[in-house]
């Protein structure tokens, strides 16, 4: 899809350094994924001792 965007030239540069991709294209997917990721990893966090697991470890590991 072809769109176009207003990018600060600055960051753009420096992120493609980080990330060591090629294209802009390539720089703003693995950003926009690095973004989903992080806000899932948060979400699960923010659910921790949360969730209530019936689970026996001990049958578990015999399971192999």
């Amino acid at each position: 899809m072809r769109t176009t965007l207003n990018l600060n030239e600055t960051l753009l540069s420096e992120a493609m350094k980080w990330t060591g991709e090629p294209t802009k294209t390539a720089v703003i997917n693995e950003a926009l994924k690095e973004i989903i990721t992080h806000r899932k990893r948060m979400r699960l966090i923010e659910m921790a001792g949360k969730v209530k697991l019936d689970v026996n470890l001990d049958v578990t590991r015999k399971r192999k």
